[in-house]
């Protein structure tokens, strides 16, 4: 009886060791230089960000243009992060503004919109 119940405990913790590892994600972070100008412009990249899979944290900080991305990369990778950013309206990195989402863009998230 006794062998029998270390068994079972044998087993059961071999199978909760196979889920953990089958379960782990491959996390990696980004830092991408965006072409924000605002809280505006922070809010709609961060929401572009969060639509895709695969991502567990964005925080663009307005002062520095920088969008600092934690991602699972086996579900996407800075290609489709840059380019979600694009197609929200903002450069990102060396990859340009979607033309037809940057003229959508309010005036003050606009390169120099807060110019003075």
């Amino acid at each position: 009886m006794k062998r029998s119940i270390n068994l079972m405990m044998s087993v059961f913790a071999m199978l909760i060791l196979a889920v953990t590892i089958s379960t782990a994600k491959d996390m990696k972070e980004i830092k991408i230089k965006t072409s924000s100008e605002c809280e505006m412009c922070k809010a709609t990249i961060e929401k572009a960000v969060k639509k895709l899979s695969g991502i567990e944290k964005v925080n663009l900080i307005v002062d520095t243009k920088i969008a600092e991305v934690k991602y699972d990369a086996d579900e996407t990778n800075p290609d489709k992060i840059r380019k979600a950013i694009n197609l929200a309206g903002y450069d990102a990195d060396d990859t340009k503004a979607d033309p037809k989402a940057y003229r959508k863009l309010p005036k003050c998230c606009k390169k120099g919109g807060h110019t003075k």
